[in-house]
Parts: structure tokens; sequence; C-alpha cells
């Protein structure tokens, strides 16, 4: 009993460090590429919002005016000072260009219909480093207005310092400073703004860095299971099989609907093949398959692991366990009136109780009846007999467990079972479901034998889903192995009458196994 307590303590600390592990650059990798659509959606957003304000943007064009600031001094040494002087100067002009004083002068030389505000508003004027030149532009909608424009306030510019450096009172009237229009203003054919290809060139970085953002939120935010390497690494057992996203499952949720090498086909046989090596030494076993939470998949993926492994010449029965909400009576289409309650209950034998599913006859036995306990019924001595005597007519059987989460019953099935089964649903069961789900089974001491990926994304260039490789239906040709093998199926499409022919199952197990 203590190691048992050891034992659990041991798996809750490794379950911590498994959250704690740290971060690398392949995971950050994994976010890009789990979250591209929503990184590339917001690329695109920002690119179509930046393209819709550039087209509604009225185009702006530049007109720019130089202006020489000096000092009329002849002498070097006084040219020298006066040069510094003129430097300093400049910088205050470039503040005086945008002024009201000096736009107040343009608007009444040129009379224009627009305050002095509005006009210094389009007015800039930067000093060249080192230098005493000074560029005034003037933006406009309209070229030849901003041409216009420039040279009005280049020409009242010079007005105006040659009446601001003057002294009043100077017996001569040459100002200490004087501005010089070098040329006529330059405006080049092209509008200065909008920059389409900048503006989108930005929207576009900015709008990835916003969707990297995001997502890094989203994924910090989302506890869902969505690897196969951290699943195993939750639960400490193997991932048995996954299963691939199919959009035609909702349809089609049973595989005995699709072709013989369609990719859900080949992930049960897969399934399959790994369970064979699950109990080596118990040639009758019992699999409980469950999940954390409804919605899993558990009961699908429990009736089409029982057809494969029935195709597969395995002796399986498949038991409805779940009675509280069944479902396999309404996925293969049998009475679900009469089944396992009933039986236990001892109202009906078990050979009247088991009915034929599927081509290959399938033996299922249904919920039954509910009862208003199942929990009870489900840990009753007459359960264990019920298990007791299937162990003894098939290799394998396969019972659909409620939630482990949930209820109880699901956990009350998994000791009396060989082995459970945890079905996982890609992007949906979370990471705390799980480590609780694998932590209901350690608390009863039941074997959790592995776990199944339902509707995981699949890549590879063979075929849809990955599959295919060249392989195609009729790739093998029929032989007398394969012949005998239907005999088997022909057996199984009889009523079942609790005896059936124990030579020829043992024959179809072999070759299953041997295959």
């Amino acid at each position: 009993m203590q190691k048992t307590q050891v034992d659990r303590r041991c798996a809750g600390l490794r379950q911590r460090e498994i959250g704690r592990r740290p971060v690398d650059l392949r995971d950050y990798l994994k976010v890009l590429r789990r979250r591209w659509i929503l990184i590339a959606l917001s690329g695109l957003l920002a690119v179509g919002a930046a393209a819709v304000v550039t087209m509604q943007t009225t185009p702006q064009y530049a007109s720019t005016v130089r202006l020489f600031v000096s000092v009329p001094e002849s002498d070097a040494a006084a040219a020298y000072q006066g040069g510094l002087f003129s430097e300093q100067r400049a910088a205050s002009y470039a503040d005086l260009v945008t002024g009201p004083e000096l736009a107040d002068r343009v608007v009444d030389r040129l009379d224009l219909d627009q305050d002095a505000e509005s006009l210094g508003n389009q007015i800039t004027a930067t000093v060249v480093p080192k230098t005493v030149i000074l560029n005034v532009t003037v933006t406009d909608p309209d070229r030849i207005r901003a041409s216009m424009l420039a040279g009005a306030v280049g020409r009242e510019f010079v007005a105006f310092v040659g009446e601001l450096e003057t002294s009043p009172g100077a017996k001569s009237s040459r100002p200490a400073i004087k501005a010089s229009i070098l040329g006529t203003p330059r405006t080049p054919d092209q509008p200065v703004s909008p920059q389409p290809v900048r503006n989108i060139g930005i929207a576009a970085l900015l709008g990835v860095l916003l969707g990297v953002g995001i997502a890094a939120l989203r994924e910090s935010l989302d506890t869902t299971l969505r690897s196969a390497d951290d699943l195993a690494e939750l639960t400490e057992a193997p991932v048995l099989g996954s299963i691939p996203f199919d959009p035609e499952a909702k349809e089609k949720k049973l595989i005995t609907s699709l072709e013989p090498h369609a990719p859900r086909v080949e992930a049960f046989k897969v399934l399959r093949t790994n369970l064979q090596f699950v109990g080596i030494d118990q040639p009758n076993k019992i699999f409980v398959v469950t999940s954390s939470v409804p919605g899993d998949g558990k009961t699908t993926n429990a009736c089409n692991l029982a057809a494969t492994m029935a195709q597969g010449g395995q002796r399986v029965v498949l038991v409805e366990g779940d009675l509280r909400r069944p479902r396999v009576g309404e996925y293969t289409g049998l009475e679900s009136a009469v089944g396992l309650t009933t039986v236990l209950i001892g109202r009906t034998r078990l050979e009247s109780a088991i009915q034929r599913w599927g081509p290959d006859g399938i033996p299922v036995l249904t919920s039954g009846a509910l009862p208003p306990d199942p929990a009870e019924l489900l840990q009753s001595r007459a359960l264990a007999e019920l298990l007791a005597k299937l162990r003894q007519h098939f290799d394998s059987i396969i019972i659909d467990a409620p939630p482990l989460l949930p209820v109880t019953d699901a956990g009350i099935l998994a000791t009396q079972a060989d082995g459970t089964l945890l079905v996982v649903r890609y992007g949906k069961t979370t990471r705390d479901q799980i480590r609780g789900s694998v932590a209901r089974l350690n608390s009863v001491s039941a074997r959790l034998i592995g776990t199944l990926l339902n509707r995981s994304p699949q890549k590879g260039d063979g075929g849809r889903y990955g599959y295919g490789y060249g392989y195609g239906t009729g790739y093998a040709p029929v032989t007398r192995r394969r012949r005998a093998d239907s005999d088997y199926v022909r057996q199984l499409a009889r009523p079942w009458t609790g005896s059936p022919d124990r030579t020829s199952a043992q024959k179809g197990g072999a070759r299953s196994g041997a295959s």
C-alpha cells in the first residue's frame, strides 16, 4: 500500500516536471506552424486596411525652395565670425518660417482663400547640418499651387529677415544678416504622399508582428493537447495510434463504410497491430476504451477497433459499458432495449442478447435498459461472471466505457480489464483533463496500456492524409490463406450460440498474429 502511494506521488512529481519543462526554439517554431493561418490573416488584414487608407488619402505634392543665410562682411576674420553667426541664426529661422507671421504675409500677398494657421501647417523647414542653408518645403494637393506657395514663402522670408535684421536707429539701412533664394522651387512630378509601397510594407510587417503576438497569447492560454510527444509525456504511456482527421467522418463515423485502404482504416490497423503486443501472456484480453470527457470519440473508436480486429481474423465482441449515454446501438443500427443490463439482472441469456453487426457479423452486446445506478450494477459479481464467460469464447473484449472524469463507471470497468485505452481528441482535450484521467486510473490501480490520439492533423505527400505511397485497392492477389480467412467470416455471420468452433477460431487468430 505504501509503495503504491509513493509511486503515485512520484508520478505526480513527474507530471509537474513535464508542465515546467523549458521552452526552446522548436516550441516557438511549432507555435508559428500551428498558428500560421492567424498570423497570415493578421498580415492580410493590416495590408488591406493600409491599402484602403492609401486609396482614400488625397495625394500631396511637395515643392522645396533653398535659402542661404549670410553676413555681408568682407575681411576673412569677420567672414568667419559672420559664418558662425549665420549658422546659429539659421536654426532660429527654421522656426520662423513655419510661424504665423510669415504665413500672414504670404496669405496677404497672394490673397489666398485660407487662414494663416492652415497655411503654416503646410510649411516645413530644415537646416542642412553644419551649413547656413535652409530648406523650406510646402505641400499641397495641387502641384502648381505648391510651387507657387514655395516661391512666395521664399520671397516673403527674404523680405521678412531684412526687416528683422535692420536696426531702427541704425545709420545704415543694410541688415546685419540677409537671406537669399538659391534658384527656383523644385517640385517633383510624383506626389510625396501617400506612398503605397512603403505603407503596405510597413502594414504587412506590423500585421505579422501583431499576429505573432496574438498567436503567442492564444498559445499561452491554450491548454489543449496538440502533440503526440506531449501526450506520451503527460500519461507516461505509449501512443498506440493516431487517427487522422477526416472531414467525412461526421457522415461516415464507422470504417465499415470506407474503402479498405482509406487513411482511417490504415490507422486502425496500426492500432490493432500495437494492441497485439499488449499482454502477450494473456490469450483472451479485455480492453476498456474511454476518454476524459464526452465528445472525444471513444464510442466511434471502440466500434472501429472492434471492426478492425474482426477483419484481422480475431474473435472479438463489442460491449456497451456506457450505461448513461449509450451510443453503440445508435452507431451500429442495433437494438439497445436488450443488452448488458438485462443480462446482468437475469432477464435475458447472454446468447440471446448478443447481436451481429456489419458484413463480418461482429458480436455486439448493447447497453440494454438504462439502470438508475449504473455504478452499482457495473461493480456487481454478475458483471465479473459475464466477463469471465466472454473470455472463454473471444480473443478480445472491447468495452466502450463512459468518460473518466464526469462519473466513476469507467474506473470500475478498468479494474476488471486487462488494460485501458484512453482516447484523446487533438485540440480539444486539455492537459489538466488528461492528468485527471491518469490520476483517476491510478487511484483504482487500473492499467493504462496506451493512448489514442483522435482527429489529429496529418501531413505528407503520399495521399491526402499521408498514406498511400503507391498502394491501392487490389494490390495483393487473392491467396489460399485469404480464402481460408473467409471461412471464419462466414462463421461469425451465424447467430452466436455461446460455443463457437474453437478450432476454426484459433486458426483465424493464429493467422491474424502471423500477419
